[in-house]
């Protein structure tokens, strides 16, 4: 039984997880250390060396940058910090880039101003250190551990600003509000209803996002969101809740990774995994005239499994995080359809037999193929799960107690798949971009 307090705690942990955003966080990251150098050097860097954690170059590689005027990438987030980017709003440092700056932006990339290598010098995943140079002068900024989080600055010799010691603490691989599933249901069917509200209007606006990629003149990413609301495809396949639902997805995500300057609600800091948790739930909701408050609490389970698989696998995995986000909207589409706690791990079973293994290889638009699959997936296991079949426990990692498949599976991802993603990385550093 949840007291007011594990209440108060979990629905803290949603605001803190469920956010909205523009682009993605790694090349803001990376354009934020630059802004800062730039500003602290007092002028335009001459050049730009970057360190970068390998999570970092991984992540940030392929995706588009917002207002960056198609370019994509490293050196498109390093150019435009060191050149117009504005450290004082933090994550949202680009928002004011113009047509100007990105022609300036494509000529400092042209010139080779800038270098990128991998950190190793840190155990940190997310690491962004930059030195900028100018003349006789250089500036060193250091972001670590958050996005944000700005942990070292030196001039020349002169060390201005020095938290690198707060680095040195153990890594928590707990839960707050020690999640379970059990607990997840219980409080998003009991937490009252106005409190959950804005997960609701996250998802809407998710939706919007989708909805750009639907206009007639619209070419983002692959389209395949919009190419799945084809006539040909219609024909196809049908226009019923199921594609309509991996429709809606995938067109979020296209849009989403072309870089175009709109806020997306995420999840557990991830543009992608907020789209892959939400709009599922919301558009399958809305295909099946389900009420509003069923909806709400929907999306406060789907949501609420996500972060807590987030919270064990760590902030960055060589797992791809939207297939397991899929699992919350697994669960989100079994309370939707009736079911009941138990028939929600049954999808959570389900979902997780299938979806292990699935690399990330970086943010890019290909992106849009995982969380189509990802979707599909989600919605077969919740399907079956209200016919109460689900993977045995005599099958891989898969186990009676839910929460020990979760674990089984984090423990995949965070640890086993270490080696699979340095030789993922060194296939994507091995081409032409740096």
């Amino acid at each position: 039984m949840l007291s007011r307090t594990d209440i108060q705690n979990i629905l803290k942990l949603l605001h803190k997880e469920v956010l909205p955003a523009i682009g993605g966080n790694e090349t803001r990251m990376v354009a934020l250390a630059c802004a800062k150098a730039r500003e602290v050097l007092g002028r335009e860097p001459e050049m730009v060396k970057a360190k970068l954690s390998s999570h970092i170059i991984k992540f940030a590689m392929g995706v588009g940058v917002p207002n960056a005027c198609g370019m994509v990438g490293i050196p498109a987030a390093i150019a435009l910090g060191s050149l117009a980017g504005k450290p004082e709003l933090g994550l949202e440092l680009l928002k004011d880039i113009t047509p100007d700056d990105c022609a300036r932006a494509r000529q400092f990339v042209a010139d080779k101003r800038w270098s990128v290598v991998t950190a190793r010098n840190t155990f940190e995943v997310v690491y962004a250190e930059v030195k900028a140079i100018a003349g006789d002068h250089q500036v060193k900024v250091i972001i670590a551990k958050d996005y944000a989080n700005i942990v070292f600055i030196k001039r020349d010799n002169e060390v201005l600003f020095d938290e690198r010691c707060s680095l040195a603490t153990e890594h928590d691989r707990k839960h707050e509000s020690n999640l379970t599933i059990a607990k997840i249901y219980e409080f998003a069917t009991k937490c009252p209803l106005d409190s959950l509200e804005f997960l609701l209007k996250g998802a809407q606006m998710n939706k919007k996002v989708a909805e750009m990629a639907y206009l007639p003149d619209a070419n983002y990413g692959l389209n395949l969101g919009k190419m799945l609301k084809g006539e040909f495809e219609s024909r196809m396949v049908g226009q019923n809740a199921m594609p309509r639902v991996v429709s809606y997805t995938c067109a979020a995500c296209d849009v989403r990774m072309s870089g175009v300057s709109v806020p997306i609600s995420t999840n557990s800091g991830s543009g992608n995994q907020g789209i892959t948790v939400s709009l599922p739930i919301l558009i399958f909701a809305e295909e099946t005239l389900c009420t509003e408050a069923k909806t709400i609490r929907a999306l406060a389970i789907g949501n609420l499994v996500n972060i807590y698989i987030r919270q064990l696998l760590g902030k960055l995995s060589a797992h791809c995080s939207c297939v397991l986000a899929a699992t919350g909207a697994a669960c989100g589409i079994t309370y939707l359809m009736g079911g009941s706690y138990d028939q929600i791990t049954y999808a959570v079973k389900n979902q997780l037999a299938g979806a292990t293994g699935m690399i990330c290889d970086g943010c890019k638009p290909s992106c849009v193929l995982k969380l189509s699959s990802a979707v599909s997936s989600a919605f077969q296991s919740a399907m079956m799960a209200m016919e109460n079949i689900h993977v045995a426990s005599t099958d891989g990692i898969i186990e009676d107690d839910v929460d020990k498949c979760i674990d089984n599976l984090a423990s995949i991802g965070r640890d086993a798949m270490l080696e699979v993603d340095n030789v993922v990385l060194n296939i994507m550093t091995d081409k032409h971009f740096f």
